[in-house]
């Protein structure tokens, strides 16, 4: 057997570097503020500790373009190295000065860095970096470190008054694009908006007023530009925060957002992982995928990604704000999520949270949790659907709402309608509508009938959540109104009896069909109220569970949109009129009259057939 050690070229190390370090080369502004923020961290730690003396003072970031020397430099004012350090530190690639800190200071500083990756990523941009730096310590002198991007490095003594590092960039002809003011402060607002370190990029004017009425007078003042909030409100203590702290920092985070969230939730939790945040719940209405991608996960207030399906399950997604943890392991961009035990547990803890806020808000103020169930009932329909922990707290929330407008919780509502509407095996039956307005004479035919009725219009979610609650709760079936007529959506075995007899019902069978022609169509005599409709058209709940199945998954028309026209042999029209009118071409108009105001009443009454319609209305008025 053989042992030894695997050799690496160095002279192949920064080809690498450049092409496949971080798949988006801007990232490297980020790595190395970050860098600049570290830096100032563990000045700060060494000061309370009393390991660095004297007065720290400002230990802002600075940010510079000059566009002569076509150059960029990140200052900052922290720990600074010395000659030694530079050499044990820049000089050894993937190893990390960040990570040897935190062993020695265990507990007592939150420091980014990781793999000792990061500085490289500087030549992602850069022909030549430059570092000029002095340690926090007095005997030490200042140096000057200085790469083009291979191997060979120059490391000299120089000239520097102040503690701290200066990166210097002398940026390549393919990324000028990063000497742009614009460019730049994207990328800062996007990456370091909320550094622990307050970061200065450039100076911007603030008008002042001194004095009162006449003697009022305005002035201009040119201040640092600081781009970041050092203290966001997740890094707080819920009991420092107001509302109004809340929905400011929520306009922060999302500047062009109109609409003002519900409600939100701060996640704390420092054991047995660490995991900050603020959760938003925004006004959903019916819309799913445009809110998507609208949470933020940051480590140690270093932005990530808005993609955080690999920490929270599907549903929650929907959710607004901001998730901080350092315990989220992620690859050396930061830019994808490894999975571990962690994410897990961080997934099930913020599910948890947010099912338990919803809890909370519905047993404290229920009349404001209805109010907001418009904004909330696809949410927690999406996260019943998907999520079985959340399911079961869920469920005890979950609202059905009926066309008086009246609340409840599913099985308060189906202990409610138990006596009136459980069909002959003993299964309570849910009868819902799509639209008040569309469907209205069908709910006035159930009403007739003693029957309550609920709005299920929310048709991208509703159609699998009453499927699922079929399938959890067992003894219990959804039926739309319009899937059979009012007597017969729940099965009873005391059927009406017709006043015709078979011979007959044969007759005003033939009748009908004789003048429908749609394919679709399937005609059928039953006998019914008499004061419910000569004409009723349903479509059967299962052809039209399965075609809205269909549509959702984008698949073609396998199904078919069948319907059953069903002809009331109790209605005097029918029973008496149509049966002995022998005159067969004013039997035919009656039965095609009768259909026709049946698809009119469904809105399937269309284009010529409309026309023709309305034309022999009024002839039947002169």
């Amino acid at each position: 057997m053989q042992k030894g050690n695997i050799a690496v070229q160095t002279e192949n190390i920064f080809p690498i570097i450049k092409r496949f370090l971080y798949s988006d080369h801007e990232i490297f502004l980020r790595e190395l503020v970050s860098n600049a923020v570290d830096a100032s961290t563990k000045l700060k730690t060494l000061a309370r500790r009393g390991e660095a003396t004297g007065e720290i003072g400002e230990t802002h970031i600075e940010i510079i373009i000059d566009n002569e020397a076509k150059t960029l430099t990140i200052r900052d004012r922290g720990i600074g190295m010395s000659e030694e350090e530079v050499q044990k530190y820049l000089n050894q690639v993937a190893f990390s000065s960040a990570q040897e800190f935190v062993s020695k200071y265990e507990g007592e500083a939150s420091i980014i860095g990781n793999f000792g990756l990061g500085f490289y990523s500087a030549f992602m941009v850069a022909k030549k970096v430059e570092v000029l730096t002095k340690s926090f310590r007095a005997d030490e002198p200042a140096v000057r470190w200085s790469c083009e991007g291979d191997p060979e490095y120059t490391l000299e003594p120089a000239e520097k008054a102040e503690r701290g590092t200066d990166v210097i960039l002398h940026i390549a002809e393919d990324s000028e694009e990063f000497l742009g003011e614009s460019r730049i402060g994207d990328l800062l607002e996007k990456y370091c908006k909320f550094l622990p370190i307050p970061i200065q990029f450039g100076t911007k004017e603030e008008e002042h007023e001194t004095g009162e009425g006449e003697e009022k007078t305005t002035h201009t003042e040119t201040i640092p530009n600081i781009i970041n909030n050092p203290d966001p409100a997740w890094r707080k203590q819920p009991s420092e925060l107001s509302d109004e702290d809340y929905r400011s920092f929520y306009r922060e985070l999302y500047p062009y957002s109109y609409e003002s969230p519900l409600f939100w939730i701060h996640l704390n939790i420092d054991h047995p992982f660490t995991l900050n945040g603020v959760m938003y719940f925004p006004k959903l209405g019916n819309s799913i995928e445009v809110q998507r991608n609208k949470i933020q996960l940051y480590s140690n207030q270093v932005f990530v990604t808005d993609n955080v399906k690999e920490i929270v399950p599907e549903f929650l997604t929907l959710l607004h704000g901001v998730i901080d943890s350092p315990d989220i392991p992620l690859n050396v961009s930061r830019s994808y999520l490894q999975a571990d035990a962690n994410v897990k547990r961080i997934s099930g803890y913020i599910t948890k949270k947010v099912a338990d806020k919803l809890g909370e808000i519905f047993q404290k103020d229920r009349a404001d949790f209805e109010a907001k169930w418009n904004d909330l009932g696809l949410f927690v329909k999406y996260g019943m659907l998907t999520e079985e922990k959340f399911y079961e707290k869920g469920i005890k929330y979950a609202l059905l709402k009926n066309t008086a407008g009246e609340f409840a919780p599913v099985e308060e509502y189906l202990e409610k309608i138990k006596a009136t509407q459980t069909d002959k095996h003993g299964k309570t039956v849910v009868i819902y509508a799509t639209s008040t307005e569309g469907q209205h004479a069908q709910i006035e035919a159930c009403k007739a009938h003693g029957y309550d009725v609920v709005i299920m219009d929310q048709p991208m979610i509703d159609g699998p959540f009453m499927q699922h609650l079929e399938h959890k709760l067992g003894n219990m079936l959804f039926v739309r109104v319009d899937s059979d007529t009012a007597n017969n959506l729940i099965q009873k075995d005391d059927a009406p009896e017709s006043a015709l007899s078979e011979e007959e019902q044969n007759q005003v069978k033939s009748a009908f069909q004789a003048v429908i022609s749609d394919a679709m169509a399937r005609v059928s005599a039953k006998p019914l109220s008499p004061n419910d409709a000569p004409v009723v058209i349903t479509r059967p709940e299962f052809m039209r569970r399965m075609r809205e199945m269909q549509a959702m998954q984008g698949m073609g028309d396998a199904f078919p949109d069948s319907f059953e026209v069903i002809v009331n042999t109790n209605h005097e029209l029918v029973a008496k009129k149509l049966l002995q009118e022998k005159d067969s071409d004013k039997n035919a108009g009656l039965a095609k009259h009768l259909y026709q105001l049946a698809l009119l009443n469904q809105g399937m009454l269309k284009g010529s057939d409309l026309l023709e319609f309305s034309k022999r209305s009024l002839e039947m008025l002169k």
